[in-house]
């Protein structure tokens, strides 16, 4: 069902229409129980008056004349004159003690004996059931039976249920419709914000503003809020990715050109080597740049999801320089870890910490010099830890460190793309920590990254 208020209607209707079957039933349970007892104190009341009657004239000619005028009395019954129709379905008997018929009303069955069982009790005579009272007089040597037919109950029992059913089934459809109404007077809010996002212009992502709103849409709000900032910066990101390499890119490109050019129009094989020598170089270049200009991009949505673990930060440094070894020494560099007794363990990005250690290790190793050294070390520190790389290059002016940072600034590098400390500085903010530059006293740049033990709230 595509409509929620239609949704909401039947679902309010079936359970009204369960519970007012529900009250149906138990009213008609209710009511039969409270009739029976009703009728049976009625029974045991006439049985009762019955004798008072009875004792009133103890001579036996006076009784025969008594007998006689209630006979005559109850056979003159005329509910359609004075009288009630249910007047003819209750009935009553009286029998000596020899069993013979003192007085009947018309309506008493016809029975064949008295009534043996004292009380209440149910008899079926003449394919009716009879609810019957027997109380006997032992001083006037009575027998008292006082009984009515038992559909006189269930039909007014079923009088009773249908005057209470009948008005909830009436007021069913005119409450339906008031239900409609009220649910669409609800829903009116949601209305009016799908209006207004539908409202729109397709390149809006200002934040939803809808005032006043029910305490239920703000939750809602707030999502296509965070649903419109995160695409804002998911489109940032590509503005900025597509600004990043357009800039980069145009100069290298034109380069290429111009060694392609040259190429072509070289007049010695000499000339032509040497064109495709630069050639080359740019495009190593060039590639470098793309691969880092992708790995900027695969991190910033994949640290904004904030994937989180448990791991050993030792363990993970060293499986990455096991890495980067061959690459050290093809380049006659050698590589040294410390690690200071403690613990390394820690909740972060291992993803992420591994390419911001691929990227300082690789800074490192370009700027020191064949037979250098480049070192790696940890440090725990309370709630952080730090992670060094330290190079014997020939360091970098105080006044240029900050820039490192940069995007695309390069210093002392020219085949460098600028991105691996922008990198760097990027995954170190959104882990929560920090990155530093400075220049040690012998010689050389040091790198400090911080990290956090615990993700950050």
């Amino acid at each position: 069902m595509s409509s929620l208020r239609r949704r909401t209607l039947w679902l309010v209707m079936v359970l009204l229409l369960l519970g007012t079957l529900l009250i149906a039933f138990l009213n008609y349970r209710d009511s039969s129980h409270e009739v029976e007892e009703v009728y049976d104190a009625h029974l045991a009341q006439n049985a009762r008056l019955l004798q008072g009657v009875m004792r009133m004239s103890p001579a036996s000619a006076e009784r025969d004349g008594l007998y006689r005028a209630f006979n005559q009395a109850l056979s003159s019954a005329e509910p359609r004159r004075v009288g009630h129709p249910y007047e003819s379905k209750l009935a009553f008997q009286v029998w000596s003690k020899d069993g013979r018929s003192l007085v009947q009303s018309p309506s008493a069955p016809p029975f064949d004996h008295a009534p043996v069982r004292i009380g209440f009790h149910n008899i079926l005579i003449e394919g009716r059931n009879w609810r019957g009272f027997t109380l006997p007089d032992d001083d006037q040597g009575l027998l008292i039976w006082v009984g009515e037919r038992d559909d006189v109950r269930q039909d007014l029992v079923q009088r009773i249920v249908r005057h209470t059913l009948w008005p909830n089934l009436v007021g069913i459809p005119i409450l339906a419709t008031l239900v409609w109404l009220a649910i669409g007077w609800g829903l009116r809010p949601l209305q009016n914000m799908a209006r207004l996002i539908r409202s729109r212009h397709a390149e809006s992502l200002a934040p939803l503003q809808i005032m006043p709103l029910p305490k239920e849409l703000e939750p809602m709000q707030a999502a296509i809020n965070r649903l419109l900032a995160q695409i804002e910066q998911m489109l940032q990101r590509e503005r900025r990715f597509i600004g990043d390499a357009a800039h980069e890119m145009r100069t290298p490109l034109a380069v290429l050109r111009l060694h392609a050019q040259n190429a072509l129009e070289a007049n010695s094989d000499e000339q032509r080597a040497e064109a495709l020598g630069f050639l080359t170089v740019g495009v190593d270049r060039l590639t470098r740049v793309v691969n880092q200009l992708l790995t900027m991009a695969r991190m910033e949505p994949a640290l904004a999801h904030e994937d989180w673990q448990p791991l050993d930060l030792e363990r993970l440094v060293r499986e990455h320089l096991a890495e980067l070894t061959p690459l050290l020494l093809d380049k006659g560099v050698e590589l040294a870890l410390e690690v200071a007794q403690g613990d390394y363990r820690l909740d972060s990005n291992a993803a992420a910490i591994g390419i911001a250690l691929q990227n300082l290790v690789t800074n490192a190793t370009t700027f020191s010099p064949p037979g250098g050294e480049v070192k790696v070390s940890l440090l725990g520190e309370g709630a952080e830890v730090l992670l060094r790389v330290e190079d014997q290059g020939p360091g970098i002016g105080e006044a240029e460190l900050e820039r490192l940072f940069e995007r695309f600034y390069s210093q002392g590098n020219p085949q460098g793309a600028g991105l691996g400390l922008a990198i760097v500085q990027m995954i170190a903010t959104r882990l929560g920590g920090g990155i530093a530059l400075y220049n040690r006293e012998g010689g050389g740049l040091c790198a400090e990254l911080k990290l956090p033990r615990r993700a950050p709230t």
